[in-house]
């Protein structure tokens, strides 16, 4: 399965691996060793630098970067490389660096195979470790340039257009580390009210908090708080509707560890307070989980651990259920697998 998931999204492929493999983990009942968890740890960070850099200037930025009454044929990252030459030599150069990064570490840049059940399957190199972290260092140093740029020259032009343009009050879900901190790969999820209330709980338990609507007219399903009452997208007063992905993610915690992305989070919440409810800001916190992943990895590649060759335990195959969850670029992404006594699996959710 871990192999499997990656094809469900090109965007975020790492996030489905990674899942999948934590699903695993539990369902063999094993815990990778710690540099096994990290060398996942790592690469996380490195796709999600890729992933933001991507959503940010390809995708959503240029509406910022080009202006909303720009032509749709410039209003793009073509538009954005013809009027600010450099600055798309910088994106296209970073987002190719993640995916070189990606590459070393594991082999592969997009469909991920070296996460593992009981760990990872590819250790990483002296060798490896130090030409990543200078590829790391630079897409730092981007992500550094990146929020500074939008702060002085995008966001301040739109701060009126980011009081008012699709603003609903819902709550929130994201993943907390112990201490509350911001967590991407592993800890606990948190469910926030939209008054700021929150719940703590492990994602093995999300079927008591989260239930799943489904309606005629889509395949999809619709996750909601069971315990805010029934599930309505009615805008004026929704109920059980939550919303995930780095405006939530920004919400539920109580701090970020690492100092760069520590600094502009304090410095967002003086601005917007907590919790924030401006869709448009979705785009700003963007930027500030892209220094988060940027300084995440730099630490990482700086563990000693990260190039030990003891990064996996064997699994033996058994009957059991196992819950894996990730926070993934769009928001919390949870994996739940059944299998029987063979480890075939039975039921996946």
């Amino acid at each position: 399965l871990p192999r499997i998931v990656t094809s469900i999204c090109g965007v975020c492929p790492w996030s489905h691996h990674l899942a999948s493999a934590k699903a695993n983990d539990a369902v063999f009942g094993v815990t990778p060793p710690s540099a096994g968890r990290k060398l996942r740890e790592l690469c996380n960070a490195v796709a999600y630098t890729e992933e933001h850099i991507l959503h940010f200037f390809f995708l959503a930025g240029a509406d910022y970067v080009m202006g909303p009454d720009c032509d749709y044929s410039a209003r793009n990252v073509i538009g954005i490389a013809q009027e600010h030459p450099e600055i798309g030599k910088k994106v296209v150069r970073n987002r190719h660096l993640g995916a070189q990064m990606l590459n070393i570490i594991s082999g592969k840049t997009i469909h991920p195979v070296t996460a593992v059940p009981g760990g990872f399957s590819k250790p990483l190199t002296e060798a490896e470790r130090d030409k990543v972290l200078q590829m790391a260092n630079e897409v730092l140093e981007f992500a550094r340039f990146a929020i500074a740029f939008a702060k002085e020259d995008i966001f301040p032009k739109y701060l009126d257009a980011v009081q008012t343009t699709g603003v609903i009050k819902t709550g929130f879900l994201g993943t907390v580390a112990d201490d509350g901190a911001l967590d991407l790969y592993d800890g606990k999820l948190r469910l926030m009210k939209p008054d700021g209330d929150y719940v703590d709980f492990t994602y093995a338990d999300y079927t008591e908090h989260i239930g799943e609507h489904v309606e005629p007219w889509t395949y999809l399903k619709f996750p909601f708080a069971k315990e805010w009452g029934a599930f309505s997208m009615d805008l004026d007063n929704p109920s059980g509707i939550y919303r995930t992905n780095t405006l939530a993610r920004l919400n539920v915690c109580e701090k970020i560890n690492a100092p760069l992305a520590q600094k502009e989070l304090e410095e967002y919440r003086e601005q917007f307070g907590r919790p924030v409810q401006l869709t448009l800001l979705y785009n700003w916190a963007r930027l500030i989980e892209l220094l988060y992943n940027a300084e995440k990895a730099v630490e990482l590649l700086n563990d000693p651990e990260i190039t030990s060759t003891e990064t996996r335990v064997p699994v033996v195959p058994r009957a059991a259920r196992g819950v894996g969850c990730v926070e993934a670029p769009r928001g919390t992404l949870i994996h739940d697998y059944e299998t029987d006594e063979n480890g075939l699996v039975t039921d996946v959710n």
